[in-house]
């Protein structure tokens, strides 16, 4: 079972993600800013962390950069899932340290994907009955 970190300020999709999360085996961390996310990652050390762009209080390039910076935590992929598909947000999430950088709206299989691809072997087991 992995920990994943969920920074997402709509709660909707932060509880979307969450339950997906939870159904599919991992335990499901979540936040619903950035200042509160980059405090529950370091309380936390996720196996992987889901992060919205546009937050208040603190936005996602501000979180992954701050977490670049924490020894204990620059090695957690860090994807960033966001509403804004323009192209130089793209390529300054991945300067910065992103291993990707999904735009919204995806879908369940898109994010099943993304856990098998980024987490550690044998944590990316999904539990057969959660449904896309």
């Amino acid at each position: 079972m992995a920990t994943i970190l969920v920074i997402e300020d709509e709660a909707p999709i932060r509880e979307n993600i969450v339950r997906f999360l939870r159904l599919e085996g991992h335990r499901a961390v979540q936040a619903g800013d950035g200042r509160a996310g980059l405090e529950a990652a370091k309380a936390h050390r996720p196996d992987l962390i889901l992060c919205d762009v546009m937050m208040p209080l603190m936005g996602g390039f501000e979180v992954l950069a701050a977490i670049q910076l924490e020894p204990r935590l620059k090695s957690v992929p860090f994807i960033f899932l966001s509403a804004s598909a323009e192209k130089e947000r793209l390529v300054a999430a991945m300067e910065l340290g992103a291993r990707n950088y999904v735009t919204k709206p995806f879908n369940l299989a898109e994010l099943r994907a993304l856990l098998l691809e980024y987490l550690p072997p044998g944590d990316s087991t999904h539990f057969s009955g959660a449904t896309t």
